[in-house]
């Protein structure tokens, strides 16, 4: 793409959550955009998607559940939780999740010279952000995109509802939902063998 293909401004990017030129984006695309302060931008399949920077309960439910996920993960020494790694899967898809739980394993083979990721955490986490276009992103476009890159389960949390939806791959081949736990539920999972924590605690 060149830069005169590039006729949205600066106000267009505040004005819009989801900028659509009737161009497929891609990560190389991304250098010329705006560098807004508080401004984010991630590609799914070719949809340029922009995110202002998060209420502060959202920032708040993020670091609550990645501690979580440290303390479990500093006992179980099987990987580590991280918060807001970019993920490269293609030059289509180009992601920021709030916070995921990835496995020695896969951290060593999959993240590039850069220190981005090139491939799927066993785990991924969302928290809702306000907006339409913020809650189909979550929803939809990476529900969708998480399915076929191999995500084994993946978590949208709703700090405003105090709810956690979990979406898991079962004996179908893409993500389900298979539970939605609320604040007074103990959360647990198969792929975190041991960790058991009180919903409540990601929406302190």
């Amino acid at each position: 793409m060149n830069n005169d293909q590039l006729s949205v401004t600066t106000e267009d990017y505040y004005m819009s959550k989801t900028v659509n030129l009737g161009i497929r984006w891609t990560t190389a695309d991304l250098e010329v955009l705006p560098d807004n302060e508080g401004i984010s931008y991630e590609i799914i399949d070719g949809e340029l998607f922009m995110t202002r920077a998060p209420h502060l309960n959202h920032q708040r439910t993020c670091g609550n559940i990645h501690f979580e996920l440290k303390i479990w993960s500093n006992s179980a020494k099987l990987g580590e939780p991280l918060i807001a790694p970019g993920i490269i899967f293609s030059e289509a898809d180009n992601v920021e999740p709030d916070v995921i739980w990835i496995s020695n394993e896969q951290l060593a083979r999959l993240t590039d010279n850069a220190g981005h990721l090139r491939g799927a955490p066993e785990l991924v986490v969302e928290v809702l952000s306000l907006g339409t276009n913020n809650e189909r992103r979550d929803r939809e476009a990476k529900l969708k995109l998480y399915s076929l890159r191999g995500v084994r389960e993946y978590w949208i949390a709703d700090w405003r509802l105090q709810k956690l939806e979990v979406f898991r791959r079962t004996s179908q081949p893409l993500l389900e939902l298979i539970a939605t736990f609320y604040s007074y539920d103990q959360l647990f999972s198969p792929l975190l063998p041991g960790f058991n924590c009180p919903v409540s605690r990601f929406f302190v």
